[in-house]
């Protein structure tokens, strides 16, 4: 079985905009409601389920809440026997899960899975949250004395990028604007019904505070409660169920082609690795041509959409040359020839990315693989790009120490 005969049935993802705690609620309820959504978004029976694989990063010291597998099986009581596991890789975690799904299916084990990302991070005051989502970096060597250690990290992404090749704020400014713009199409977006002036992406400290030298507000994606939901099947199973559907097997989404590396873990280590390299990520770049090989594509021209990992603007900036829209160093060009603009040759980030849909952290990669399907299969509403018929993800952990990408088309292989 290839990496194309993974069909992914559909799935649901909470409003992100909801603060769980202040609901009364905790993280049992969050996948409760995420797991049930699914079921019935894609009207499956749950004992078609023979396995369930859980993205989440930090249940533990948010929610003081381990054994997440086992919540799984609190949701959905016909999922009771089935085998879970959960998976860890900070902010990636959920494309791991996605990846351990995968991987059994194509293994012949399974022929259902359930992928689901869980993460509560507003029930803490924004400091404790921050020290706690820290632990991603290498602790201590990474985040001593640093209040705020993420934008500072991703501060220093920028640097790079400002040494070796150039880098003009307006660009920053540019991509954080176009997040917010996409986000209010997205009914499930934390910042949908946010309203900015643009002195609010200027440089007044009141209005756009400074995290760090190349950091300020508008350039960070969301502190958010959130889950999502996908169920990936067999090429066996996906006939079936679409038969009985009347649905053609062509009209489904597929898992086309994937990647996934890990390099150093400090920021600084990997940029140093870099210096004399083309890309400033090589690793991430090598993901993403990891993937389209596994899609059988030649590269970015055959992708109509791009859902990816835009935690700061500089992370945006970074992707956009690492998916090969631009030559090394020059992503300014497809942000000033409106290339990644909703109605350019290549969105980027339709549904508001990281920054306007929210970062839950466990469920941005299985959000990122939702929003794929929808696009492939014309169901993405307000934010539905024409004519979309191949996405490429890319989720990242740490400081961009792990890396995935996934290739989402239409059709059968």
């Amino acid at each position: 079985m290839s990496t194309g005969d993974i069909y992914i049935l559909g799935g649901f993802q909470t409003d992100w905009a909801r603060n769980f705690t202040r609901e009364g609620k905790d993280i049992a309820d969050m996948m409760r409601e995420t797991v049930q959504g699914a079921l019935d978004a894609t009207r499956l029976d749950p004992k078609d389920v023979q396995v369930a694989h859980v993205g989440n990063f930090v249940g533990e010291l948010m929610c003081r809440q381990a054994n997440l597998g086992g919540l799984v099986i609190e949701a959905e009581p016909a999922f009771d026997g089935i085998p879970t596991s959960r998976h860890e890789g900070a902010c990636a975690a959920g494309s791991l899960a996605a990846l351990g799904a995968t991987a059994e299916i194509e293994a012949g084990r399974y022929d259902v899975a359930c992928v689901v990302g869980v993460e509560i991070l507003r029930n803490l005051p924004a400091f404790e949250s921050q020290k706690n989502l820290g632990v991603a970096a290498w602790v201590p060597r990474e985040t001593e004395g640093l209040e705020y250690p993420w934008p500072e990290l991703f501060s220093r992404l920028g640097d790079a990028y400002g040494e070796r090749y150039g880098l003009d704020r307006k660009h920053l400014v540019a991509l954080a604007k176009n997040a917010f713009a996409n986000a209010k199409r997205n009914p499930g977006a934390q910042t949908r019904g946010w309203s900015f002036e643009d002195k609010a992406f200027g440089e007044d400290d009141a209005l756009n505070p400074k995290y760090a030298a190349r950091i300020r507000r508008q350039d960070c994606s969301q502190i958010t409660d959130g889950g999502a939901c996908v169920f990936l099947a067999s090429r066996r199973f996906a006939e079936t169920w679409a038969k009985t559907r009347g649905v053609s097997l062509d009209r489904l989404a597929r898992i086309e082609g994937w990647g996934h590396r890990t390099s150093r873990m400090a920021l600084a280590d990997k940029l140093a690795a870099s210096s004399d390299a083309e890309y400033v990520f090589p690793h991430v770049r090598g993901t993403i041509q990891d993937a389209f090989k596994r899609a059988s594509i030649p590269g970015v021209e055959q992708i109509d959409v791009i859902e990816t990992h835009d935690c700061f603007t500089t992370t945006a900036y970074m992707a956009i040359d690492h998916f090969g829209l631009t030559p090394a160093g020059k992503s300014w060009q497809a942000i000033e020839d409106g290339t990644i603009a909703f109605g350019g040759k290549r969105p980027l980030n339709p549904s508001g990315g990281l920054m306007g849909a929210g970062h839950p952290v466990g469920a941005t990669g299985v959000r990122m693989l939702l929003d794929a399907f929808k696009q492939v299969t014309g169901r993405a509403g307000d934010y539905q790009v024409d004519g979309a018929a191949r996405v490429a993800t890319l989720n990242l952990g740490g400081s961009g120490t792990t890396s995935v990408s996934f290739v989402v088309g239409r059709g059968s292989a």
